[in-house]
């Protein structure tokens, strides 16, 4: 039965490829035919650079124009926000203006100095329009002729007063906010009328500073936003969520003067990214201004944005295992084809070699088989010689001497017969194997060995074993490769056990065991790939278990390994016993990594 991976159950666990630890393939002068870690270093630098920089470069752009784009709605926004609340302001406040005017224009000096009248004007006013504190009557010296309200204020001069000089040059005038002689916070709206006679008088009324505020509330601002009103000093007309309340001085420098509204963007005194709108409103001494802190504005779009280079996050790292998988795998790919075509070199130069030896062996045996022919003959002439004479029959000494050189000729010519069988077994040709003879034969090249280095060698081959049908040659190269590794990896005085016993009904098992040096886990993941050795000192070629692996497949059947350091390795070979000849190959299942 095939086992086209006889090492996945002593696999080590890891993402390391096989490519990467692997001496790989090597060309006759000793170095790698291919520098795969280089390889895929290059194709994954390559692919990774040119699958991401495009993606990363339209994320940056996107990143950057969505950015801009978002600022500009909130600059947009906080423009259109500013401009509507100025008109509202302006509008609110002139109506005023000319809401005194009206009554200016509809009233002699006479009927408004009578504070009963000019009370009920006030009372209709406040129904019309809201807002309106107080009315008073003031002539040219600065006097208040009449006063209405909820203050003392009658026979006040004004004459000292600001407003008081600016509306009597300028015909109307719109004050900011001040404490004044009621001591609260109020503004002034005056407006000069002209007598027939000559002089004028002024019709003036005060709106407290709450009026702004009831313009401001029902702004819907985001980002914390915050709206007020400041004169050219900044001082604030209303209060502020941020900047303090009615008559303070705020913390911000004051806007340059502009016609139209205007967004800009600064930082405050913690170093804070403040969007400002501002809008100066004509005529008036106010300024408006709406105030938004830009990292709160930014926050959704920053929710967006984590969102964003999440998804990218996720992206590249799809985008990075998937490069990882298929580069390790096209490359562990390439690895494997240029392993083969190297091992597949090395294994002809093996079979050619093998073949060579063979027919040399093949040679020398039939070249000293001619000469052991005519000691033979030659020294049993002389034993029989001997024996004729009974000087020289009784001599025991030359009689042993004659005896020994026709054992020493019988020797030599049962090691020359195994050459001969060798070599006659190197074709591809199926035949009946007889597993007892070929075990001995294998052993019988490795008997001076063993006998010197005192290792015990235990053969069990089964009496009744099947009928087997395989190439000998092959199985031949088999037990010896194994039993040549059992005899490196014991010490002197060790141990090989040798047995062949059916496994089933149609194969059979041989096991070649030792108690030597034993492999680790790594070099049992190894240990049939091409070039790799774990014999001591490095002098093997790292050949021998990978062809015995190929040559254990080209006769139909598998082989695997169990082994501990320090106790000892055991090889097992199942075979069929009916084999047609299959072309042996190099495959990724030969690696253990």
């Amino acid at each position: 039965m095939k086992n086209p991976n006889p090492t996945d159950a002593h696999r080590k666990p890891g993402l390391q490829p096989d490519f990467w630890r692997s001496t790989g393939g090597r060309t006759s002068s000793g170095k790698h035919s291919l520098n795969l870690r280089r390889l895929w270093q290059i194709t994954v630098l390559i692919m990774t650079f040119v699958s991401l920089t495009p993606l990363v470069v339209m994320t940056a752009i996107d990143y950057r124009v969505t950015q801009k784009s978002v600022e500009s709605e909130f600059l947009l926004r906080t423009s259109r926000i500013v401009s509507n609340t100025k008109r509202v302001v302006e509008f609110s406040l002139l109506e005023r203006l000319a809401a005194l005017d009206f009554i200016v224009q509809d009233n002699r000096l006479q009927m408004l100095t009578d504070c009963a009248r000019l009370e009920k004007i006030l009372d209709h006013l406040g129904q019309s329009f809201g807002g309106f504190v107080d009315l008073g009557v003031i002539d040219s010296s600065g006097r208040q002729l009449c006063y209405v309200g909820p203050y003392d204020l009658s026979g006040v001069d004004y004459s000292d007063q600001e407003w008081f000089r600016s509306v009597t040059t300028q015909g109307t005038h719109i004050s900011d906010v001040f404490s004044g002689f009621r001591r609260v916070p109020h503004l002034v709206i005056a407006d000069r009328h002209e007598l027939p006679g000559g002089g004028f008088y002024v019709l003036r009324t005060s709106l407290e500073a709450e009026f702004f505020n009831t313009l401001l509330s029902d702004l819907e601002l985001g980002g914390r936003g915050d709206a007020f009103i400041i004169n050219s000093q900044g001082t604030l007309q209303t209060s502020s969520r941020m900047h303090g309340d009615v008559l303070d001085t705020i913390d911000l420098a004051v806007p340059e003067y502009s016609d139209a509204t205007r967004v800009y963007e600064t930082r405050n005194r913690d170093g804070r990214s403040l969007l400002i709108g501002y809008a100066y409103i004509p005529e008036t001494p106010f300024i408006l201004m709406i105030v938004k802190q830009k990292a709160v504005l930014m926050e959704p779009w920053r929710d967006t944005r984590q969102k964003l280079i999440g998804f990218l996050a996720v992206s590249i790292s799809a985008i990075l295992v998937v490069i990882f998988a298929v580069t390790t795998y096209l490359v562990n790919k390439i690895h494997w084809a240029d392993l083969r075509r190297v091992a597949t070199l090395h294994q002809v130069e093996y079979t050619n070699k093998m073949i060579s030896l063979g027919r040399l062996g093949a040679g020398v045996a039939h070249e000293i088989n001619n000469p052991l022919a005519i000691i033979n003959e030659k020294a049993g002439l002389l034993k029989d010689l001997f024996s004729f004479t009974d000087r020289y029959a009784d001599d025991p000494k030359l009689m042993g001497i004659a005896d020994s050189i026709l054992s020493s000729v019988k020797r030599c010519a049962e090691v020359t017969r195994r050459l001969l069988n060798f070599a006659r077994n190197t074709d591809g040709e199926t035949a009946p194997v007889d597993l007892t003879a070929t075990v001995a034969e294998v052993l019988g090249f490795m008997g001076k060995e063993a006998e010197h280095r005192s290792i015990e060698v235990k053969v069990d081959v089964g009496q009744d074993l099947p009928k087997l049908e395989s190439n000998s040659g092959k199985l031949q190269q088999i037990l010896l490769n194994l039993i040549n590794n059992a005899f490196a990896a014991v010490d002197d005085g060790g141990r090989i056990e040798i047995s062949v016993a059916p496994s089933t009904a149609d194969s059979i098992t041989i096991q070649v065991a030792d108690n030597g040096c034993g492999m680790s886990e790594y070099e049992l993941t190894r240990v049939f790939e091409p070039f790799y050795t774990t014999k001591r000192n490095k002098e093997g070629t790292g050949l021998g278990l990978s062809i015995t692996y190929s040559l254990a497949q080209e006769l139909g059947g598998s082989i695997d390994v169990k082994s501990k350091p320090g106790e000892g390795t055991r090889f097992r070979v199942t075979l069929p016993l009916s084999t047609e000849r299959k072309e042996g190959s190099i495959d990724e299942g030969t690696a253990g990594g």
